[in-house]
């Protein structure tokens, strides 16, 4: 009987965190259509704990949540999980500041809501490959 790589057959996890619910289902439901495991979370605490529980590859995560910074969280990730990918979502536009903090903390990359979902796609398949 063959060998078979487990890890070839598995789904990638994408944990997309936001506080704006129609954002998190919109998102989940794109990237379960385009093969991914997603996870969802709306609060700082409930992406900590999924981060901590499950094996997760890649988190988008929003900005500017209602009850944490998202930079914070970043910085948490990179303190704990310092290969973890994370695409920072941003529905203000480019701010050259922000872009510069967060790609400073580690961010992988970072794309706005208001880009065709097929480039934050594209995005996510540049940053899985190469992770």
């Amino acid at each position: 009987m063959p060998f078979i790589d487990i890890g070839i057959l598995m789904k990638p996890h994408i944990l997309v965190v936001d506080d704006e619910e129609p954002i998190r289902s919109l998102l989940a439901d794109f990237f379960r259509k385009h093969g991914y495991n997603v996870s969802t979370s709306a609060t700082a605490d409930e992406a900590r704990n999924i981060i901590e529980t499950q094996s997760v590859n890649l988190v988008i995560l929003d900005i500017a949540l209602s009850d944490e910074d998202g930079l914070e969280i970043l910085g948490w990730i990179k303190s704990y999980f310092s290969s973890l990918p994370v695409i920072m979502l941003t529905g203000m536009g480019f701010d050259d500041e922000l872009l510069q903090e967060a790609l400073k903390k580690g961010a992988s990359g970072y794309v706005s809501k208001t880009l065709p979902l097929n480039q934050l796609l594209m995005e996510v398949h540049r940053i899985l490959k190469s992770a």
